[in-house]
């Protein structure tokens, strides 16, 4: 009897706490997978927004195909009310009529202003992919991939216009245990983790449980936003920084160079796996781009340092396949230079 009665007591309090988790009205901003990922838990835990503003849809691809956010495609998903503004200032007085409770925003890619982000009472919070005051700016994920960082984490900001400045108002560290990691898998992982900590800050938050803490921002990183040229690489840098640049870049704006094959028209080569081959005697070393063949017919660049050994690539055009696969086709590729 006991034990049902402490269950019963268990079921009561999670009535409760959903009936209380309905009062707040939350707007969600935000766009890629990593806001999915977070306004779904956020649906699930009984948090779901009266309203989700997202990116306009805009062509994409060689054959640009206006493409939905994914955010607008969940929303859409639990019948939540989307509006996509080429400028939220434009939505102002719309959010303003809605008197949100809260402002929840993951990965959105505008900068806002205090006038939006003062209307809600609880304010507005922003769920940040690295431990700031580190990488402050719209690339995080990928700037701890590249840099080779041991460790990351989320942190939760109350939002200010100036951007991934405002007061922390929780944060969790997470070790990179793996050393080949991706930028999707890395996403993911921290909008998991993200989503977690949100669902545990919430409450704390409204309750006032919660001090912000201002940032040091004497130890802030600014990163910039990536451009495709950004992903031309560079075979003068050490074999180890373009291996991660190529984890790092994936799937945008991802790795390449140039090929150029008897006299042929240049292409455009993507690098979509790599691994590195350390040189066993110190330099000089060879011409930085020069192609080689490696152990199992795989191709090896030269770097600026050791050998970049391609496992995957895709030649414009085609269809990604192994390093092996493409030699069967292009075998003239040994002894050239990519550029």
């Amino acid at each position: 009897m006991a034990s049902d009665k402490v269950s019963l007591k268990i079921i009561k309090l999670k009535i409760l706490m959903k009936t209380e988790n309905c009062k707040l009205k939350i707007i969600f901003l935000g766009t890629p997978e990593f806001g999915v990922i977070i306004l779904e838990e956020l649906i699930k835990a009984n948090f779901k927004p009266v309203l989700v503003v997202t990116a306009p849809d805009k062509p994409v691809g060689r054959k640009q195909i206006i493409t939905l956010p994914p955010v607008k495609i969940s929303a859409k998903k639990y019948n939540i009310e989307v509006c996509q503004p080429d400028k939220i200032e434009n939505y102002k007085l719309k959010i303003k009529k809605l008197n949100p409770d809260l402002i929840i925003a993951a990965a959105y890619g505008q900068i806002i202003s205090n006038d939006i982000l003062d209307i809600p009472q609880y304010g507005s919070l922003n769920v940040h992919p690295s431990l700031l005051p580190k990488y402050r700016g719209s690339s995080p994920i990928q700037y701890t991939i590249l840099n080779g960082e041991k460790e990351t984490g989320v942190t939760i900001i109350l939002m200010t216009e100036k951007l991934d400045q405002g007061k922390v108002i929780s944060n969790f560290q997470f070790p990179i245990s793996n050393e080949k990691i991706t930028y999707p898998e890395l996403s993911q992982k921290l909008a998991e983790l993200g989503a977690k900590l949100l669902l545990e800050t919430i409450p704390k938050w409204v309750n006032g449980e919660i001090e912000p803490k201002p940032q040091d921002d004497s130890r802030s990183t600014y990163i910039k936003i990536l451009k495709k040229q950004d992903g031309k690489i560079d075979w003068k840098k050490p074999a180890e920084c373009i291996e991660r640049q190529i984890r790092a870049f994936q799937p945008w704006p991802g790795s390449f160079s140039e090929l150029e094959i008897s006299n042929q028209k240049s292409q455009k080569l993507k690098i979509l796996k790599a691994d590195v081959l350390k040189q066993t005697k110190n330099g000089p070393f060879g011409v930085p781009g020069k192609t080689y063949l490696a152990p199992d017919d795989k191709i090896a660049v030269q770097a600026g340092k050791d050998f970049l050994v391609i496992e995957k690539l895709q030649l414009e055009g085609k269809k990604p396949m192994s390093s092996e696969e493409f030699l069967r086709g292009h075998l003239k590729l040994i002894g050239l230079v990519l550029k």
